[in-house]
């Protein structure tokens, strides 16, 4: 998303994201009030080993990432530097590009039934392009913010920075359902970049190294990834990198790609339990 101030509550865009937290009061042994419900499980913690280091374009402000048929697919952001493009894995070079016009601060995207759909964040606005000419064939309205878009192979599936998840049909842009993923009760905001991976879904926390794995039934939260140290202080040193944002999945080989906003490299790594 936007470069930031880091901290973690965010104002919440669309559909009723209020927190709703209370004090639990205490209850004597013989009270015949009953106990206040139990709070969520604590999500499973994960981490990660590397796999193989690709290069990544240090000028790319990554917004949306996929993986399709052997190459990458990406949407930058940035106002006046926003675009699409389509990215060789092994070596980093863009193949294909198309620009957005410097008002759009491009967001998140996905591909779905032989298109591609991608968000601009505060302009309400998204297009649609095809597959292989790379031309802006539509243009579809939403409200709210545009954070981050994927695809279960039948809705998009996008938020806006809040708690919220949207299921919205491709070829109406109607919203068909909405999920709220919440941690111990409370809302779990900052839901940027999304992935489908294997019937769930797996969202970047903005502005930490972590990504969250969401039940796209009901936004239970499954678990939660840490990327931490990813990058090394060499990486560091010469400046510009941002946040972790950035996560494609290749379903035919079973792998999974992360990146970041301006990172020199790209990552396919293995999730593991810690």
């Amino acid at each position: 998303m936007k470069p930031a101030v880091w901290l973690l509550g965010a104002t919440l865009v669309l559909a009723g994201c209020g927190k709703n937290s209370s004090a639990a009061g205490t209850t004597s042994a013989t009270s015949a009030t009953p106990p206040p419900a139990t709070a969520d499980a604590e999500p499973v913690a994960y981490g990660y080993e590397i796999v193989n280091v690709f290069p990544h374009d240090r000028g790319a402000f990554t917004e949306g990432l996929v993986f399709l048929k052997g190459v990458l697919f990406e949407s930058t952001g940035l106002n006046g530097r926003s675009d699409l493009r389509k990215v060789d894995l092994s070596s980093g070079r863009v193949l294909r590009q198309a620009r957005l016009s410097p008002q759009y601060f491009g967001e998140g995207m996905t591909v779905l039934g032989g298109k591609i759909y991608q968000l601009t964040w505060k302009n309400q606005k998204g297009f649609v392009y095809g597959l292989d000419s790379f031309e802006m064939e539509r243009d579809f309205d939403y409200a709210g913010e545009g954070w981050g878009l994927t695809t279960d192979g039948h809705s998009l599936i996008m938020d806006d920075g809040s708690n919220q998840i949207r299921f919205i049909d491709p070829a109406t842009f109607k919203i068909t359902r909405t999920i709220s993923v919440t941690r111990h009760g409370l809302p779990l905001t900052q839901l940027n970049e999304l992935e489908w991976v294997k019937g769930e879904l797996y969202a970047n926390i903005w502005q930490t190294q972590t990504i969250a794995r969401i039940d796209p039934a009901n936004g239970r939260l499954l678990g939660l990834i840490d990327f931490s140290g990813l990058l090394t202080p060499d990486d560091y040193r010469s400046g510009g990198i941002d946040v972790l944002n950035g996560i494609a999945y290749d379903a035919t080989s079973d792998r999974l790609f992360v990146t970041g906003k301006n990172w020199p490299k790209l990552f396919e790594v293995r999730v593991r339990k810690k």
